[in-house]
């Protein structure tokens, strides 16, 4: 993991995911912290970088399905994760339920 954590954040759950932006699928590693969950992308990967949601912005979790060009339903295994702004973050990823369980958690 490269990104810092903060003072007191510890890591809960990893797992190998890619995070759909536009019609990419950004392969990278999914973090859950006790703040935080994050998302760092391989090197590999065309679009880079990091994408970081506060868990207190979290606002809505979804279960949804993989598109194939953001159209055509082909596997339900994605986490649309909305904030409290309204944007929406799709990570695709096996057992989403326990993510979602362990957010919710964090969430109360």
């Amino acid at each position: 993991m490269k990104t810092v954590l903060e003072v007191g954040e510890k890591l809960v759950k990893k797992s190998p995911a890619n995070h759909q932006r536009g019609i990419e699928s950004v392969g990278g590693i999914l973090y859950l912290t006790t703040a935080r969950l994050i998302f760092e992308s391989h090197a590999l990967n065309i679009q880079t970088g990091v994408t970081i949601v506060s868990i207190s912005e979290i606002y809505r979790l979804r279960k949804d399905w993989t598109k194939f060009l953001g159209v055509i339903p082909i596997f339900p295994n994605t986490l649309t994760v909305t904030s409290s702004s309204g944007h929406e973050d799709k990570f695709i990823l096996f057992r989403r339920t326990p993510w979602i369980n362990e957010i919710n958690k964090l969430k109360e």
